[in-house]
């Protein structure tokens, strides 16, 4: 049988078998190149406890142990250690020298210099004693003739204590860390040791945990794996691991007794966040052979706590605040048929060694069953953290975007504690945005909830503030360097770090008024006039802020149809008819949402200058729009619609009628979360509502704002409807809520005695508004007390004549509007009301 004793750092595996001859041999295995390589071979039957290689090859360093109980009790007068510790020579084989011959168990490991630096004439060991203390030794080599490798000095070795009194301690291979725990009276603390290639080391951190390990055993993790001796000491010692993450994570998970015997306790320790987290575990059925020890593996954004038979609980690293942002699973869902009932270790990143049969496994999350989970789970916890986990964890692919979008568009009202598109828009702009810039995920939301008061069946999870750890460097980069960050963030409050969409809701709302007054000019002017006419306005302004949100309006709407509107609306590629329309209000909104992000990004990211934040933030809303945009091409696909939907003299079909649901999420998401949608969102949305409404419930929808009545869709409607008797109370039902700017556009567009009666009538109120307190030549009666429905004609095409020749003229742009007009349309009507025919 093979034996795995150690990974090396470059991903070679060491192991032992015994040979025919019960000869023990040590071997070496390849990852990368799939080829084994023989080592060494003692000619008798040892038991090897551990074992390393140096990066060059040229030297092995060996633990074992010479006999058994049973043998030294027959050997009693022989006065031989238990334990012997050999470096032997392998390039070719040659001497070998006794390092430590005691009773004591002595654990090896060599260090391993940066990737890709040249053979070195030293190396250096580790030797880890059972004795609670860490020693390194340095060992020169020359290379003699026939390439023959061999120590330098004859003498002893030099060497240096590294660490003493220590309980527990773990190896980190990839990055040459040591981390070890020290007790101290009812705590310990935990330290870190790193070693440099340039033969240095030094503690560069130091944490106080409240974990009691005065009576414990000494615990070694990733020294090498003795499964026998593993398993004796683990019933004596810490089951504790230290995780760390690429985004400068650094958690420690440790199993906690229980006096339930149907419960597991296990806590970790977000050491990069400030708070430890502990977990008490139901657990469904307890057999007596199953194990009960936790095994903690490391998926780099997740820690995996693992039960075999009861559950896997995938922890996130990078946002643990809230409970739901992890999964848990049990039953067949927490199943890993390879892993199944032995003892488990995470050597590194997306590893597991079963340390029982020997063999080492690539671990990861699937897409494809976190995907089926996604569409079978039931509760909102398991859709949030599994959403999450597919938005976060994967690369965005068209096809996973899609998987997404078509669950979250059949889920949308069985998601009660929060919406699946806020959540897909915003974690979706995390994930493609802070990739760009260095501290970015600290200032960019990552999801839509403040908080969440929901529970996970069978877990109780209560939370404690802990110490921040103490770091002590200087110049270092890498994770070190990010992990001071991550402190520094929890110093200043990092939850108001992040960028939150009510500051902005809050200053739209209070320019309600204002953006009323302004689209009231806007539209009656070009785009062109657009910036002339913010700039009028500016100086009736006073604030510089205000002056700020106008310019980004001018700006971004000028970005917007030189570099977004293209990349959404090709016209070649166009599945979605949105209409090319200016839409002022969410352009100003556009404008306010840059304004507020650009001041947040430059009160932390400074350094990064304004024409990168400049174009982070176009990034981001360029994003904004065009996963909106996606989310409707895809829905639009999937219920097979046509980009012809506004002929309005049909009714809508069921697959219409969806997604004229979807939209409606899509617009209470949006507000929400107060952010601007694509151009021409409104006049799409208002056109299915026509075709899929009955009237009664669309109006009732336009009264509530649900549906805003645009400019192109009312035009088109009053243009392609006949004057039916439905098809008239359809039309006098939106003529009558528009507003007044937009009713005095598109009102011409509408030929029929209803609308000249409107347009009539609103021409006369504005021109004997505009008239005020002047008095005319000709005398004005008083007004009978019982209102009438007109004024003797002749008479009141007098006075508004009258006016008109004093240069008043409400409807400039409207030449055919005038008294002739009214008197011509108010004789029209009252022939209608007798019954006679006009001509």
């Amino acid at each position: 049988a093979l034996y795995v004793v150690n990974v090396e750092r470059n991903g070679k595996i060491i192991y032992t078998w015994k040979g025919n001859q019960r000869n023990t041999h040590i071997g070496l295995y390849d990852l990368q190149t799939k080829q084994n390589e023989h080592l060494y071979m003692f000619e008798k039957d040892l038991h090897i406890i551990s074992c390393s290689v140096n990066n060059e090859k040229t030297l092995l360093a060996v633990s074992f142990c010479q006999y058994t109980e049973e043998e030294r009790a027959s050997q009693l007068l022989q006065s031989v250690s238990k334990y012997l510790t050999l470096l032997i020579e392998i390039h070719p084989i040659n001497n070998v020298r006794v390092l430590k011959a005691v009773d004591s168990c002595v654990r090896v490991q060599f260090l391993y210099p940066v990737e890709g630096r040249n053979s070195s004439t030293e190396s250096r060991l580790l030797l880890v004693s059972e004795d609670k203390y860490i020693e390194q030794f340095d060992i020169r080599v020359v290379a003699e003739e026939e390439h023959k490798v061999v120590i330098q000095k004859s003498g002893q070795l030099p060497r240096a204590k590294v660490v003493d009194d220590l309980v527990w301690a773990q190896w980190d291979m990839m990055e040459q860390r040591l981390f070890y725990i020290v007790p101290k009276e009812s705590k310990s603390t935990l330290r870190c040791v790193q070693f440099y290639p340039d033969e240095n080391f030094n503690s560069i951190l130091e944490s106080h945990l409240d974990i009691a390990a005065n009576d414990t055993q000494l615990k070694l993790v990733n020294f090498g794996y003795d499964y026998c001796r593993d398993q004796d000491v683990a019933s004596k010692s810490l089951n504790l691991q230290v995780f760390t993450s690429k985004a400068g994570g650094l958690c420690v998970c440790c199993s906690l007794a229980s006096d339930i015997p149907q419960e597991i306790m296990y806590s970790v320790y977000f050491l990069h966040k400030g708070y430890n987290k502990t977990f008490t575990v139901s657990l469904e059925r307890t057999e007596s052979h199953q194990l009960k020890e936790v095994a903690f593996m490391n998926l780099d954004c997740y820690v995996a706590a693992y039960l075999p038979g009861q559950f896997l609980h995938l922890l996130n690293i990078q946002h643990p605040d809230l409970l739901c942002y992890s999964l848990f699973l049990t039953g067949e869902d927490a199943r890993i048929d390879t892993l199944q009932n032995c003892s488990i270790r995470s050597p590194w990143v997306s590893t597991a060694l079963d340390c029982e049969a020997g063999s080492l496994y690539d671990v990861s999350i699937s897409d494809s069953a976190l995907l089926q989970f996604l569409q079978k789970s039931k509760r909102d916890c398991e859709r949030l953290a599994a959403l999450h986990c597919a938005l976060l964890y994967f690369q965005h692919t068209e096809d996973l975007e899609m998987q997404i979008i078509r669950w979250i568009s059949e889920n949308m009202s069985t998601c009660h504690s929060f919406d699946p598109i806020q959540e897909f828009i915003i974690a979706s702009l995390y994930c493609r945005m802070c990739p760009e810039t260095e501290n970015l995920d600290k200032l960019l939301p990552y999801t839509s909830l403040h908080d969440w008061i929901g529970v996970v069946p069978g877990v109780i999870c209560a939370t404690d503030i802990i110490s921040l750890p103490v770091l002590e460097f200087q110049n270092s980069k890498g994770f070190w360097e990010k992990l001071n960050s991550n402190l520094e963030s929890v110093k200043y409050a990092e939850p108001h770090l992040h960028y939150q969409s009510n500051v902005l809701r809050r200053e739209w709302r209070n320019l309600a008024e204002e953006v009323r007054s302004i689209l009231f000019g806007l539209l009656f002017c070009s785009f062109c006039d657009f910036c002339l006419f913010t700039n009028q306005r500016e100086e009736r302004r006073t604030t510089a802020y205000l002056r700020n949100i106008f310019e980004n309006a001018k700006k971004y709407v000028l970005l917007y149809f030189y570099y977004v509107y293209p990349f959404l609306f090709c016209m070649k590629a166009r599945l979605v008819p949105l209409f090319e329309e200016e839409d002022y209000q969410q352009q100003l909104l556009m404008g306010l949402m840059v304004a507020q992000l650009k001041d947040h990004l430059m009160r932390h990211l400074q350094y990064v200058g304004k024409k990168k934040i400049d174009q982070i933030v176009l990034d981001y809303v360029a994003n904004l729009l065009n996963l909106v945009h996606r989310i409707m091409k895809e829905v639009w696909r999937r219920y097979q619609l046509h980009s012809c939907v506004f002929c309005f003299d049909e009714r809508g079909s069921a697959g219409e009628f969806a997604v004229f649901h979807i939209m409606s999420r899509i617009l209470e998401a949006a507000n929400g979360m107060c952010m601007p949608l694509p151009p021409g969102f409104h006049t799409l949305h208002l056109g299915l509502g026509v075709r899929c409404l009955p009237l009664h419930t669309l109006l009732h929808y336009i009264d509530n704002g649900v549906l805003q009545l645009t400019e192109t869709c009312v035009r088109k409607l009053l243009k392609d409807l006949d004057d039916t008797e439905q098809n008239e109370k359809l039309k006098f039902s939106i003529v009558m809520r528009l507003p007044e700017a937009l009713g005095q556009k598109v009102r011409q567009y509408w030929n029929h005695p209803i609308n000249a009666n409107l347009i009539a009538r609103k021409y006369v109120k504005l021109l004997l508004e505009k008239l005020g307190n002047r008095q005319c030549s000709r005398p004005i009666p008083e007004r009978l007390s019982v209102p009438v429905e007109f004024l003797p004609l002749n008479y009141l095409t007098n006075v508004l004549a009258e006016i008109e020749n004093e240069g008043v003229h409400p409807c400039e742009k409207q030449d055919h509007i005038n008294a002739r007009f009214v008197e011509e349309t108010a004789l029209k009507h009252t022939m209608t009301l007798l019954g006679l025919k006009y001509s």
